[in-house]
């Protein structure tokens, strides 16, 4: 069996320690309902570096010197993910605790070099299914978001196949969400390739001051930290995953369906395709038409407050936008229909809406929690197909796909991500087999797919 060795493990710290990383960042509750799930885990794969490349780009260091050595640099810019979670308990009779990240804890991030031995780029892009060797990939699996008390906040692993490179990335997602990923993923990627500066590139944006008059800082919750291993209500069902392409083309056709089915032009390219999905994934599990089903969005909320906050914040700011319907309504009423119960919910998060949820918040925390990722006849999308995903050329041209760790897995997970082609995209579906199966017998689903 093919498997994964590490070569080595070291820690990479910021070059520079500026004046700000003495600054500590306070939670919010966006960020602390996270605490009790996984992290973020994103990885892009590369062919390796021809000689010249190779040459050109390390000099008298190998690639992963160079790897490293421009992680550091980029620390420069995002020090706060070398700090580390902090955990206080209140000395109060209520029994709550509060976190924040140390900025000023430079004990760094961990970086593991590791080799797929005999793993091709072909042994990770044909197979129909994602194969299982990707999970070992990524560090720290299976790791909940509060355990950055002890671990990094950061962690990268870069993996040697036979022909290709794999960089995997894996972020406490209590720290920051997919916007803030990416963008530490674009700068580290121009800083290795020499098309970006350091010392011109814009800092994460850090505080709370949006939240003042709404809720005071520190937020004391009763949160404990309470793994359950032997539990089966935790333990998901086998599961596979696949990736499902649409071309620009065939999103156009679908946005067009569903538009004219309502009558409308609101309903946007991706609602539509996430209508499509829906109602494929409800076909497929062949449930009864007075089931509930339920589809959960990511709403990004930056350009939502007033005013908006810059795509530079770091730190969370999203919302579980949830859809319900029965089975027999979503099939029967159409992509048209499906797509509109999505765009309705998308456009109620709203600012007002924003800041009642956060005093609701505070005044009774829920806690995400990897049991309720785990109910049936749910679907959820996390990503976004707008983040900058193939511009990540760290000086040996773009990646050729990308792919995601274990983390927040569950029957019904579809992480969405911009496709190689402009306009095109891609959808990692984590499903039961005989989901996945079906969705394949079905004629709807695959038209739509084919280019």
């Amino acid at each position: 069996m093919k498997n994964v060795r590490f070569l080595s493990t070291s820690t990479v710290r910021p070059t520079a320690s500026p004046s700000e990383s003495t600054r500590r960042i306070e939670l919010t509750p966006w960020d602390l309902q996270l605490l009790g799930v996984d992290q973020i885990q994103r990885g892009l794969l590369f062919l390796k570096p021809t000689p010249s490349q190779e040459k050109k780009l390390k000099g008298s260091d190998s690639v992963i010197d160079h790897l490293k050595t421009s992680l550091s640099r980029t620390l420069d810019i995002f020090y706060p993910l070398a700090g580390r979670l902090v955990m206080v308990e209140n000395d109060d009779d209520d029994k709550t605790t509060s976190f924040f990240v140390d900025c000023n804890n430079h004990r760094g991030i961990e970086f593991v070099h590791a080799v797929a031995d005999g793993v091709t780029v072909a042994d990770i892009l044909e197979p129909l299914y994602v194969p299982d060797i990707v999970y070992s990939f990524f560090l720290m699996n299976k790791v909940w978001n509060c355990e950055g008390v002890s671990k990094p906040l950061l962690a990268v692993q870069v993996t040697e196949l036979v022909d290709g490179i794999f960089i995997g990335c894996t972020l406490n997602h209590c720290v920051a969400d997919g916007t803030t990923f990416w963008r530490f993923f674009n700068t580290w990627s121009g800083i290795s390739a020499g098309s970006a500066d350091p010392t011109s590139q814009s800092p994460p944006i850090i505080g709370s001051g949006f939240l003042d008059g709404i809720i005071n800082l520190p937020i004391r919750i009763p949160f404990q930290f309470q793994r359950n291993e032997s539990s089966n209500t935790t333990r998901p069902p086998p599961l596979k995953q696949r990736v499902f392409h649409f071309s620009k083309e065939k999103i156009q056709q679908l946005k067009a369906k569903a538009n004219a089915e309502m009558s409308t032009n609101k309903i946007s390219s991706f609602q539509a395709v996430l209508a499509h999905l829906w109602r494929s994934v409800v076909r497929s599990r062949r449930l009864n038409a007075d089931e509930e089903v339920f589809y959960c969005v990511l709403v990004g909320m930056r350009q939502r407050l007033q005013p908006p906050l810059p795509e530079e914040y770091l730190g969370n700011a999203i919302l579980f936008g949830n859809v319900t319907a029965t089975a027999g309504d979503l099939l029967e009423h159409g992509l048209g229909w499906a797509a509109w119960q999505i765009n309705e919910m998308i456009a109620s998060q709203k600012a007002e809406e924003i800041e009642k949820y956060v005093a609701d918040w505070i005044k009774t925390p829920k806690f995400l929690t990897t049991t309720e990722l785990l109910i049936g006849n749910k679907l959820g999308t996390g990503s976004s197909p707008r983040f900058n995903v193939y511009g990540n050329d760290f000086g040996w041209g773009r990646p050729l796909a990308v792919r995601s760790g274990v983390g927040n897995k569950f029957d019904g997970k579809l992480t969405v991500f911009p496709g190689p082609e402009e306009g095109s995209m891609d959808f990692e579906a984590c499903l039961s087999p005989e989901t996945l199966l079906a969705m394949a017998d079905d004629t709807e689903f695959k038209e739509a797919l084919v280019s």
